[in-house]
């Protein structure tokens, strides 16, 4: 179920057209409300309440504060490359932000008064992402640019994903982003001459928002049986782990000069990301895949490779149908690896849980 979006206006003066629509640009989603309110969280009742108790300290409320850094700071000695890129890092970072904070918003309107300690946590839960999202654009304002997330909110499509669906991707969402945010942290700590916009020293406290949200999903998960029990979850865990994986990837190379201006190696980070993510997940998830197969990283590096000629493809002159026709061999070849790397043998997470790693 898709809604179809309505035609844009152009955009005013200092209003940023979001970026066109494609498999590797953050979606927006809704999902089915009556099974969110049904949900017996009797499994993790526990750990939920504990965690509702830790959002509602809220301990980044006076952290995402536009200090004098913000304020004075000038930026145009950016060269244009470095220019471009971040700010189309700070837009799918902001939209990534925005579509969490609608999911929950519903989320938490939908289930109000039928399961409280939900509608509750999704509320907090949207009161983070509502924040991320602004700081995001306020640092967009700083080169003279912005998203109408109002109008976002009208044109863009929105996709129907069952609740089942939405636990696997939220948390692995959530803690992708983690990752991100803190080993970008990290490196800039032993590298400041790299760090040329003060957004980058929020992320050590910005990334615990991302682990608490991640945090809520496993609980969310694990209370659900037929989420990690059957073989059907064993197959859509590491469905949903390689999809993330792969959009991740592609997404690094498409951006490696980003990365670059940063300082780090964009295929070193796409590689230490995903290790992380895929250790974090055994501890929700049944199974996870084996990052350390010899075929894992060398498919990926090629599905990356493709996408990018693909790219170059769409970028040229020629006729649409010639561009198509260049396109399948690069498609199937995606999509051949892709399967590979699904059926290497995973790794059997539930056999591991409780053993030191």
């Amino acid at each position: 179920m898709v809604k179809t979006p309505v035609k844009p206006d152009q955009p005013k003066s200092g209003t940023k057209a979001p970026s066109k629509e494609t498999l590797l640009t953050p979606r927006f989603y809704i999902t089915d409300f009556e099974t969110a309110a049904n949900l017996s969280l009797t499994e993790q009742e526990t750990e939920l309440n504990a965690m509702l108790t830790e959002m509602r300290n809220d301990y980044n409320r006076h952290h995402f504060v536009r200090d004098e850094e913000f304020k004075t700071g000038n930026w145009d000695h950016l060269d244009e490359t470095t220019r471009e890129g971040f700010i189309e890092y700070l837009e799918r970072s902001c939209i990534s932000e925005f579509s969490g904070f609608l999911l929950f918003k519903e989320l938490s309107r939908k289930l109000k008064g039928r399961n409280p300690i939900l509608s509750e946590m999704f509320h907090l839960m949207a009161r983070d992402e509502a924040r991320h999202a602004g700081f995001l654009n306020k640092a967009m304002a700083d080169f003279n640019l912005s998203l109408d997330l109002g109008k976002v909110t009208k044109t863009r499509t929105y996709t129907f994903f069952p609740l089942e669906w939405v636990i696997y991707t939220v948390y692995l969402s959530e803690k992708i982003g983690y990752w991100r945010y803190i080993i970008i942290f990290h490196h800039l700590e032993k590298h400041p001459e790299k760090q040329f916009y003060p957004i980058f020293k929020k992320f050590e406290n910005w990334c615990q928002d991302e682990n608490r949200h991640g945090d809520i999903f496993t609980a969310l998960l694990r209370s659900q049986p037929k989420l990690w029990k059957t073989w059907k979850a064993r197959l859509w865990s590491r469905f949903f782990l390689l999809s993330v994986f792969a959009t991740h990837t592609l997404t690094v190379h498409e951006r490696a000069s980003f990365y670059e201006s940063l300082g780090l190696n964009a295929t070193e980070f796409d590689k230490e990301v995903i290790r992380k993510t895929n250790e974090t997940s055994a501890r929700a998830f049944p199974s996870v895949l084996d990052v350390d197969h010899p075929e894992f990283y060398p498919r990926l590096q090629r599905c990356s490779q493709r996408n990018l000629k693909m790219k170059e493809i769409g970028e040229s002159n020629a006729p649409k149908f010639v561009k198509t026709l260049r396109k399948l061999p690069l498609i199937a070849g995606i999509v051949g690896d892709l399967l590979r790397i699904y059926l290497i043998k995973p790794i059997d997470a539930e056999a591991l849980r409780g053993t030191v790693r």
